[in-house]
């Protein structure tokens, strides 16, 4: 099994696919995760730019960060990363069983991307204090 999960960004975005095919197809979503983030470049070119320069804000997965919290780490989802690529213009490039830490360029909270849900649900708590 291929644990990359990749498409270029010149890569076309895709017709309309099933919600099975879409999320529980062999890249588990992120696929449209990243080309949901291509398209929310072109609508909102302000959160593209301030992805391109390096923030994490608040997008529709955990990842994003608001401000700076108590606890200076937190850990993001595998589909907030392939959003925030999209938003950057990136081409998608995420190993689905390594975990990818980024510091935000606004806030300085690092956040690691990883593919175990228990560390972001669980952790959302903690972080909120």
């Amino acid at each position: 099994m291929n644990t990359i999960v990749h498409r270029p960004i010149h890569a076309a975005l895709r017709p309309t696919l099933g919600w099975s095919d879409t999320w529980q197809g062999p890249d588990q979503g992120l696929i449209r995760c990243w080309e949901a983030g291509r398209e929310r470049a072109l609508k909102h070119p302000d959160i593209a730019r301030r992805c391109i320069a390096g923030e994490l804000p608040v997008l529709g997965w955990k990842g994003g960060v608001e401000r700076t919290l108590k606890k200076l780490e937190k850990f993001g989802s595998l589909k907030y990363l392939a959003h925030w690529q999209g938003l950057r213009g990136d081409d998608l490039q995420i190993d689905t069983t390594a975990e990818l830490t980024i510091s935000c360029s606004r806030t300085g909270m690092v956040v690691t991307f990883t593919p175990e849900q228990s560390k972001y649900y669980n952790s959302q708590v903690e972080n909120e204090e």
